[in-house]
């Protein structure tokens, strides 16, 4: 069980989710890590709290890997790309580099001492061949996010692997940390977990970031996968207890 103070490495930390993970972590009093091509970008994001450590790395070349991972007591892998040809895609960031070769090379880089690695993939990673995942798998990237679990599956690291639907609110890629943290998710913050790759619709990115956070905390989200969706409702939103209850509701 990852407490305040213990280390976070955040991979992806400028993304959609991962910015909202990495504010939660320094606004509890998490060390983290912030892994990223772009440290002026991560910087402009996140700002320069004392407890944020900015690291150089990219993701699908290993021999940057090394020394970052070390010492960090958990992993929260936010990493993704769009489904369909963008410009994102430029530079070599394809469903396959960014979905599977460098969220493998992270696992694979990882200490075996490291208490968990948290992996967010996606709903419909095994139901790609059906409507309406077999649309959004065209260019692959449910597969490669399927083949990236299988990899941390396999790999002997305490993990847990999420699986959100169609992600809603933000990113907030143009500011500053305060207004991430001020972010809200309207009326649909009730918050519902399966076991089963089950869900459609949608899922507030808050709701899966706090899901990521709440999920260090608790053991009994260790070697668990779990789909999350986000449904009309007051939810949990920061409760840790009734978090740790969600959690418990999955493993009964």
């Amino acid at each position: 069980m990852q407490k305040p103070g213990s280390t976070v490495l955040v991979a992806g930390a400028t993304g959609g989710v991962g910015q909202l993970v990495s504010a939660k972590l320094l606004e509890r009093g998490y060390m983290v890590r912030a892994l990223s091509r772009s440290q002026d970008k991560t910087r402009a994001i996140l700002g320069n709290a004392p407890n944020l450590d900015v690291v150089y790395g990219d993701m699908r070349d290993e021999a940057t890997l090394g020394a970052v991972v070390q010492g960090v007591d958990a992993v929260c892998c936010c990493t993704g790309t769009t489904a369909f040809p963008s410009a994102r895609w430029k530079g070599g960031n394809d469903p396959q580099n960014t979905d599977y070769i460098a969220v493998r090379n992270l696992i694979q880089a990882t200490p075996k001492t490291i208490k968990r690695f948290v992996l967010t993939t996606s709903a419909g990673v095994e139901r790609s061949d059906s409507f309406p995942f077999v649309i959004l798998n065209a260019f692959g990237v449910l597969k490669y996010k399927r083949m990236s679990e299988e990899v941390l599956e396999k790999s002997g690291l305490p993990f847990t692997i999420i699986r959100p639907n169609r992600l809603t609110d933000g990113p907030y890629t143009s500011y500053d940390l305060n207004t991430v943290l001020k972010g809200v998710s309207g009326e649909r913050q009730d918050v519902l977990l399966t076991l089963q790759d089950d869900q459609v619709g949608e899922t507030s990115r808050i709701v899966v970031a706090e899901s990521i956070v709440q999920s260090l905390q608790c053991p009994e989200t260790t070697n668990l996968t779990f789909s999350i969706g986000s449904r009309t409702g007051s939810g949990p939103e920061e409760d840790g207890q009734k978090w740790k209850a969600l959690f418990q509701a999955l493993t009964l």
